[in-house]
């Protein structure tokens, strides 16, 4: 290969724009295909135009290497499932996977093969748009996201026709840049880093992940596109991985304005010395780069590195054997939006939302229920229900709140009231008229689609626009009131959770939307959702997360104690990590434990709870095991999940669930920089929640050891004993 085909297979170029695919496909792009100047391209989709596009690389350049087509395929293709962020609160692995298979299915048959995505940013600032995308503000939990979305994406290998590329991002720590602000710096310890936002990207290593992408924040002042101790020391050497990496959207150019590079030749230096394979859409290093080798002459190896992970994935993908295999135009036309995808849509949809709060059994509501009320613009808002990325997602496609609850019901009527979009009250006095005509109402507020997501942090975590106004008159007739609360962040709604009858957080759910909240309403489908990050009670209130060092001042609600904790604030959210109810009741019994003491090299316990569903309806509990080492060399959180497992229970069926650690999950980050095993008591918490313990037990571990990888990255082995 000549230096400048060796540049080219580091190029992606733009096909088109979200909005536009393939739009860009003229013949100045076919001619730097023909010339080797392109590796990859990314908004382009379809099997009979991309089919082309491959042709003219494969048959009419030099050396014939085959294409990578990319696109965000973040939470489905053509079929659209719920937001990232909703489907975490599913807390079911198996659900993000099969997800992730059909979009894998979808997309691979329009000609795709390789997705954006799992994104797993661990994020504890709800202020930031894209936490709708994550799995939320925990590392465990988005660590079995993480690794059950690269499983589902990529399969049991990436050369089948139906798996495509995961490529997780964004590496570094881009959930906690400073104030919720998306693309600031993010400003953490190294302890913070090692415990908390890598792990998720070591378990989707671990998983297998083909790509990475970095992010496009500095840390301690340290682009991540131009960090080698991140990327090449962490990433490649301690962790073994040899995938290709992946710069974000223009970040390799965006390094001059970081203030770490004078030039784009210099940018494209520091990119490649830090291990990033591929420049995305930025072509500092198809302009650039050569120039840069021309200065230092060493680089050339790491370019070669470079290009031979390229081809490896182009290999793996099985591109050099059939570069045509996804590329079948009937294959296309049979999976886009198949009966069995939509059919899973629902389910995960319906697994996805959490009940909040439930007075006095107010849901589910009776199916003879008179009049039902609909009020609020978002129940009839198709857009926001396919999330701010939506790949082939159309609005059509789409079952609304209304729609839905208008087939089911045959008494509803319905007023927009106000929107998140507008000051405009003028609907408020027309829904109320309706409100006070009806038996119940069904009141949909929250956020739109473009509340959240890249680009759209927001300093304010109250309802937009009229919403409260609205809500407030509707509560002020006396009638029930149920709030269906939409969005893909959580949102502090103190006087919505206090006067409400009944809450749901439904998220932005995809396409079936409308049929799986209304057979949430309707009883078809028991909730079991719980939340995967803390709902505050005030904007203020942020960062709150369950998760936090104790101080030397425990928050206490006496005021007249010098504590941490704010004086106009309760110091719990609203409602916390883990939180969802359900329509039928649990009870815990106690936890027994296989060892009293174990070995800090290579030792192991078992916890065992059994679970019983008390009430008169089938429903689902999701079993949280939490952990606590009260005394070590470092302050250590107040609990951090170990462990969970969401199990369906008849009604009067118990069970056991049972949780299998190793002593490498108490592992923490040492003061000399490496994982390390102390002696000493662990307590073990399990409970439906973060502030729902329901049993407890503890252990000692016996000696000191090094541990292996980050303890959240590491998945805990359970059983699910009796009752079948």
């Amino acid at each position: 290969m000549t230096i400048e085909e060796k540049i080219g297979q580091l190029v992606q170029r733009m096909g088109g724009r979200s909005k536009a695919l393939n739009s860009r496909l003229g013949p100045d792009e076919l001619a730097k295909v023909r010339r080797g100047e392109v590796g990859s391209y990314l908004h382009v989709a379809g099997a009979e135009p991309l089919r082309e596009l491959q042709r003219v690389a494969v048959e009419e350049s030099r050396l014939g290497i085959p294409l990578l087509f990319a696109m965000d395929v973040v939470h489905g293709y053509r079929t659209i499932f719920p937001v990232p962020i909703a489907m975490a609160a599913s807390w079911d692995p198996a659900a993000a996977r099969e997800h992730a298979v059909i979009a894998a299915r979808e997309s691979s048959a329009a000609g795709l093969h390789w997705t954006f995505a799992p994104m797993v940013d661990i994020s504890r600032d709800p202020r930031w748009g894209r936490i709708v995308e994550g799995a939320g503000e925990d590392a465990y939990l988005g660590s079995r996201m993480a690794e059950a979305q690269v499983r589902g994406f990529q399969g049991e290998s990436l050369s089948a026709a139906d798996t495509i590329m995961a490529g997780t991002k964004h590496f570094g720590a881009y959930g906690a840049a400073e104030g919720g602000r998306d693309y600031a710096g993010a400003d953490i310890g190294e302890r913070a880093m090692q415990e908390v936002y890598l792990p998720p990207f070591r378990a989707a290593a671990e998983a297998g992940s083909a790509s990475y992408m970095t992010a496009f924040n500095a840390v301690d002042g340290v682009p991540t596109t131009a960090n080698a101790a991140l990327l090449r020391t962490i990433l490649r050497e301690e962790w073994g991985w040899n995938g290709v990496l992946l710069s974000d959207w223009r970040a390799v150019e965006e390094l001059l304005a970081h203030g770490v590079a004078a030039s784009r030749s210099e940018a494209a230096a520091l990119a490649l010395r830090a291990s990033v394979d591929m420049d995305m859409v930025a072509d500092v290093y198809a302009d650039d780069l050569e120039a840069a080798i021309a200065a230092d002459p060493a680089l050339e190896a790491l370019l070669d590195q470079a290009v031979l992970r390229i081809l490896a994935v182009k290999r793996d993908l099985g591109l050099f054997d059939d570069p045509y295999k996804y590329h079948d135009t009937a294959r296309e036309a049979a999976v886009m939006l198949a009966p069995e995808h939509r059919a899973a849509a629902q389910l995960i949809a319906e697994r996805s939302i959490v009940l909040l709060k439930n007075e006095a059994g107010t849901l589910p509501l009776a199916r003879d229920t008179g009049r039902i009320a609909l009020i609020g613009a978002l129940a009839d808002d198709p857009m926001s229900q396919l999330g701010s990325w939506r790949a082939r997602g159309q609005v059509e496609d789409v079952v609304t709140l209304r729609a839905a609850l208008e087939a089911a019901h045959p008494d509803v009527v319905y007023a927009p009231g106000a929107d998140s979009r507008s000051d405009d009250p003028g609907g408020i006095e027309a829904a109320v008229a309706a409100a006070r005509g009806a038996d119940v109402i069904v009141l949909a507020i929250g956020e739109d689609y473009d509340w959240s997501g890249e680009a759209r942090s927001r300093s304010s975590l109250e309802l937009p626009g009229r919403q409260m106004e609205l809500f407030e008159a509707l509560a002020a007739t006396g009638k029930p009131l149920v709030v269906v609360l939409m969005g893909g962040r959580p949102l502090a709604v103190p006087d919505i959770a206090g006067q409400a009858d009944a809450v749901l957080a439904t998220w932005l759910l995809g396409i079936e939307a409308g049929p799986a909240i209304v057979n949430t309403l309707l009883g078809g489908n028991n909730p079991g959702g719980k939340l995967p990050a803390s709902y505050p009670r005030s904007t203020g209130q942020v960062p709150v997360h369950y998760d936090h060092l104790p101080s030397g001042r425990p928050a206490d609600p006496d005021l007249s104690k010098d504590t941490a904790r704010y004086m106009d604030q309760p110091i719990t959210p609203l409602y916390a990590f883990g939180h969802g109810l359900s329509y039928t009741t649990f009870d815990y019994g106690e936890a027994t434990l296989s060892s009293s003491r174990i070995p800090a090299d290579g030792g192991s316990v078992t916890v065992t709870v059994p679970v019983t569903n008390t009430g008169t309806r089938a429903g689902d509990e999701v079993v949280q095991l939490y952990m606590r080492d009260p005394v070590a060399s470092v302050s250590r959180p107040v609990m951090q999940l170990r462990g969970f497992s969401r199990v369906t229970l008849q009604p009067g069926q118990t069970r056991e669930v049972v949780f299998t650690l190793s002593s490498d999950q108490f592992a923490l980050w040492s003061r000399d920089g490496s994982w390390l095993i102390e002696p000493g008591a662990i307590d073990l918490m399990i409970g439906s929640a973060s502030d729902a313990i329901r049993a407890r037990a503890s252990f000692e571990i016996v000696g000191s050891a090094k541990g292996s990888i980050a303890p959240a990255a590491i998945a805990t082995r359970i059983q699910i004993e009796g009752g079948e």
